[in-house]
């Protein structure tokens, strides 16, 4: 670790925080707690359009009944179990009871492609699948072939109508869950053995199988608790899937960990709505999901009057120094501002933070660069936004900043426990108790990925200053103009897409005189601005017309008035289909796979640079 001179006050956990001393694998995190809290309330979701609650105690009685059938289904320890279901209290037993039998869990996506998922079970060597509907595995069942160790599908919810001979054993959970049993004996003891092999996203070619142990898992937790606090009072909104490393290590293990409650949304287009209702304490998240709060505020603030505009700015500002002047030096910055705060609170970010439920204490990012612009605009107003960097392979959490000492820029400092410095091309290096064992038999790979030291090579560049990390770029994502200049696509891409029209960009730029992108525009914010303009919405045509045109090139010189004169954008192409994970154009955490992008709009991309170049 380089140097640090930053004096940071050490976190205690909570009393009643389970610690890795006191238990060895994941299974044994639900004993555990239910010994310390059996009747305090573990999990909340939505059933039958009814929020309903369940205790430690119930969750440790369903658990033991998914344990006893798992463990008549002749499956040996080490065996492999996937999971194809969204978030729920399901999800938890099922993985807890297949840890608890010494079986690896594979989690996968449910937005995935079911190619994706064919090719993830056969390369796992999956031997039995739970499903949410019948429907996930028809989609799945025409390539059987490729998974031949499959030998027994569980789907979760009844069907209305018959199902097709798939020429695999289908059971429904209802008949083979028995309606009561013991908690069992639990198998899984050994701190290092594999608990879990989770696939990597894929953007530049077919996923790897990450192996992460019970210690890699719970070291993380604890480290993240200790570095981060969470409470036994705290309710967790959990709305990313649990297939992502991030929310399964921090929005599951650790609130188990902590002690802390657990609601699961019902799905992201009734986001808002369940936020309203459940009022988290904790939210975490990607940054694509405060970027869309972003977005619809800039919005509604641009059909607002001149006053309204002013108080909003003016409190966001006074907001961010008043942080900035309690972090630094321990005190407000003044008497005026001491007195000006709470009025243009109360009159202005009061109403904001009722969009996150007005009790939220501490908003979570990570899994992507989060825009600094965003992060001070809504920690000014008194949202707790926090940034981190992790990676599935270190099970996944790096580094954080913390709420009373958070540097926007940065995307913190190391967790306890885990140990950085930078390599060759600055390349950021870890090492700890979180590094994977390894990738799911890719040798050559974990040889590549983990050196003889045992360091972790991240692939992302970063500076080190003052103890902060700072993520400068990735070693195979930096595009490289004929001038020689090389820019960091994605911090071009984020400064695009906090404007309210812009939905997705992805530069380009390689071995060419400048850099152009494509954008897709955002669909609502498109449709109000080709009302006004009478533009006809639907029509791609319409995304030629002049005035549109001259309004982008705003959009780009205004978002990247601060950027050095090579990244700036000179071209774009305008796009209104969304890439989706249906049009197979980013992963299902998001990510651009941008080989894919360039490949899908290749002819686009070249007119991007026929003819002369625009003037800088």
């Amino acid at each position: 670790m380089q140097g640090n001179n930053v004096q940071r006050v050490a976190v205690h956990l909570s009393p009643d925080s389970i610690t890795t001393g006191e238990v060895a694998t994941l299974p044994e995190l639900l004993r555990c707690r239910c010994q310390r809290s059996p009747e305090r309330e573990a999990y909340r979701q939505c059933e039958a359009e009814v929020w309903r609650s369940y205790s430690w105690r119930e969750v440790e009685g369903l658990v033991a009944r998914w344990q006893l059938t798992l463990a008549g289904e002749n499956l040996a320890s080490g065996d492999r179990v996937a999971l194809l279901l969204k978030n729920s209290v399901e999800w938890v037993c099922f993985d807890l009871a297949a840890q608890s039998l010494g079986l690896a869990v594979v989690p996968l996506y449910t937005a995935d492609h079911a190619d994706n998922t064919s090719y993830i079970l056969a390369d796992s060597g999956t031997r039995l699948l739970l499903v949410g509907h019948i429907g996930q595995w028809i989609a799945l069942a025409g390539q059987r072939t490729r998974f031949p160790l499959l030998s027994h599908v569980l789907c979760l919810e009844m069907p209305l109508t018959p199902v097709p001979d798939t020429g695999i054993q289908v059971s429904f959970i209802k008949q083979w869950l028995p309606s009561e049993a013991r908690p069992q004996v639990n198998l899984a003891k050994d701190t290092h053995a594999l608990a879990t092999i989770v696939y990597t996203s894929g953007t530049t070619g077919r996923p790897k199988g990450v192996m992460l142990s019970h210690f890699n898992i719970l070291s993380n937790a604890q480290a993240v608790i200790r570095h981060v606090q969470a409470y036994p009072d705290d309710l967790f909104l959990s709305f990313l899937p649990l297939s992502h490393a991030f929310e399964r290590t921090v929005g599951f293990y650790l609130p188990m960990m902590a002690g802390s409650c657990v609601a699961y949304a019902r799905a992201i287009n009734k986001l808002a709505e369940d936020i309203a209702t459940v009022r988290p304490t904790i939210l975490v998240s990607v940054p694509r999901i405060y970027e869309r709060m972003y977005a619809r505020l800039q919005n509604q603030l641009g059909e607002t009057c001149a006053m309204v505009r002013a108080l909003f700015h003016w409190a966001q500002e006074l907001g961010w120094r008043h942080f900035q002047a309690i972090r630094h030096h321990g005190k407000a910055p003044g008497r005026w501002a001491g007195l000006l705060r709470p009025v243009l609170h109360y009159l202005v970010a009061d109403k904001f933070l009722a969009h996150f439920g007005g009790r939220l204490r501490l908003a979570v990012s990570g899994g992507a660069p989060l825009s600094v612009t965003l992060s001070r605009c809504f920690v000014g107003l008194g949202l707790p936004l926090v940034q981190g960097y992790g990676l599935t392979e270190a099970a996944p959490v790096v580094t954080s900043n913390r709420p009373e000492d958070n540097l926007p820029e940065s995307v913190g400092v190391p967790i306890p426990g885990v140990e950085l410095r930078l390599g060759e091309k600055n390349e950021l290096l870890v090492r700890g108790p979180n590094v994977m064992m390894g990738y799911w038999n890719r040798p050559e790979d974990t040889a590549t990925a983990i050196d003889a030291e045992g360091w972790l090579h991240t692939g992302d560049q970063a500076r080190i200053e003052n103890g902060y990390v700072f993520i400068v770029g990735r070693l195979k994502e930096i595009v490289a103009l004929s001038s020689g200049e090389k820019v960091t696509p994605e911090d071009v891409e984020m400064a695009l897409i906090l404007n309210p029209l812009i939905d997705q960009a992805m530069v380009v730029g390689e071995g060419k005189p400048y850099l152009a992108a494509l954008l897709v525009l955002n669909a609502e914010a498109w449709r109000a601005v080709a009302k006004k303009w009478s533009l006809p919405a639907e029509d791609s045509a319409a995304l030629a017309d002049v005035r549109l045109q001259h309004h982008i090139e705003n959009i780009c010189h205004q978002s990247l008035a601060s950027f050095p004169d090579y990244a700036k954008v000179r071209r774009f192409c305008l796009m209104l289909e969304p890439w989706t994970i249906d049009n197979d154009l980013v992963t299902p955490t998001l990510k651009l796979k941008r080989p894919a992008i360039e490949k899908r709009f290749a002819e686009q991309i070249l007119k991007l640079y026929s003819g002369h170049m625009l003037p800088a």
